[in-house]
């Protein structure tokens, strides 16, 4: 099991990228803003499928990594610092597209809801980089199985991602009223998002630089 600081800054990881407007939130909030709560919860369920698909492909695939090729686990270390600097300016830059303006979508069935939810995780790339950039930093080889330690990890992730999504896809409408009327919530809401992954950036950067 990985060590109670990592999992808790795991955690906290997973939580900042849940909150950072993404694919998958944009998806979720417009369908439920469309079709219904009930269509953004079983669009959800796809959404987790996709999870699950990551976690096993990710777990089995950086125990691998991690005991075949020398270095391997700063390199990850380093592109996961990389990548949540770049996730800092994709919410703080000028012109963000807010995840709460609708799109409109056609009327699907209970099986394209879901189908469409999984094919949209899949593709989203922030999630890929989640699993193969960031996961790996916070296990520690010395603290037991490699392959134990992501699968709790990732159990993590998803029990988070599908909690936060769930009560965005249920508020949908009612958080884009309020939105629509504080446009400056939206805007401290960036800005905080983007300190917290730009902080977690550098304290990434930094560790892998001291190993």
């Amino acid at each position: 099991m990985p060590p109670t600081s990592a999992l808790l800054g795991f955690a906290l990881v997973c939580l900042g990228l849940v909150l950072t407007p993404g694919p998958n939130m944009i998806y979720l909030i417009s369908r439920s803003i469309t079709q219904g709560p009930a269509a953004g919860i079983v669009s959800l369920g796809g959404v987790a499928l996709g999870f699950v698909f990551y976690m096993l492909c990710a777990a089995f695939g950086i125990t691998a990594l991690l005991l075949a090729i020398p270095f391997a686990y700063d390199a990850l270390r380093l592109a996961g610092a990389g990548y949540l600097f770049w996730l800092a300016w994709q919410a703080v830059k000028p012109g963000g597209r807010s995840p709460f303006q609708v799109r409109k979508l056609e009327i699907d069935s209970p099986r394209k809801l879901f189908a469409m939810g999984f094919v949209t995780n899949l593709l989203n790339p922030k999630i890929a980089m989640l699993y193969l950039a960031l996961l790996p930093q916070f296990i520690d080889p010395a603290a037991g199985s490699v392959l134990t330690q992501s699968l709790v990890l990732g159990a993590i992730q998803i029990a988070i991602s599908v909690s936060v999504n769930a009560i965005i896809a249920l508020a949908a409408g009612s958080i884009a009223l309020f939105l629509a009327t504080r446009p400056s919530w939206m805007l401290v809401q960036r800005w905080l998002m983007g300190t917290v992954l730009a902080g977690l950036a550098v304290r990434m950067a930094v560790e892998a630089k001291r190993v």
